[in-house]
């Protein structure tokens, strides 16, 4: 006795449609996870420890003897030591000052109203006149 299979109409088992879009929820839930536990962990990662510093026992510098000033007053007036010059004779008043030694350390104060523009420009002066050492000075802030 043999059976005998009919050939007839192929019937798909699963009648779904192919889907080409990617599933991106377990996505944006592990990137909600990770910006969780960054914004959790962002704040533990600054130091906020107080320390009591030791101070400083080395000797504090000796200022010069002779220091030689450039001030800038509020209203742009320029002066070398005491003397007042103007922005193109700053390096022969300098030079008079320092006996040409480019290697002298020169302050440089300015008044509080002065625009930054005006203490660059004085800056670059003595820089092209070859001086290399200026230091800014400021006003002692005490502290109570």
């Amino acid at each position: 006795m043999a059976i005998q299979l009919d050939s007839g109409p192929t019937v798909k088992r699963h009648s779904y449609q192919q889907n080409a879009e990617m599933n991106i929820t377990p996505f944006v839930d592990v990137m909600l996870v990770l910006l969780i536990i960054f914004m959790v962990a962002a704040p533990l990662a600054t130091v906020d420890v107080p320390v009591d510093l030791p101070s400083n026992a080395a000797a504090p510098s000796t200022p010069p003897t002779e220091p030689v000033y450039i001030s800038v007053q509020a209203n742009g007036q320029l002066f070398v030591q005491e003397q007042a010059v103007t922005l193109a004779q700053l390096a022969t008043a300098t030079h008079g000052v320092t006996g040409q030694r480019l290697d002298t350390r020169l302050f440089l104060r300015g008044d509080q109203a002065v625009e930054y523009g005006t203490l660059m420009r004085v800056m670059n002066q003595l820089q092209k006149s070859g001086y290399s050492r200026i230091s800014l000075v400021a006003a002692e802030e005490l502290v109570p």
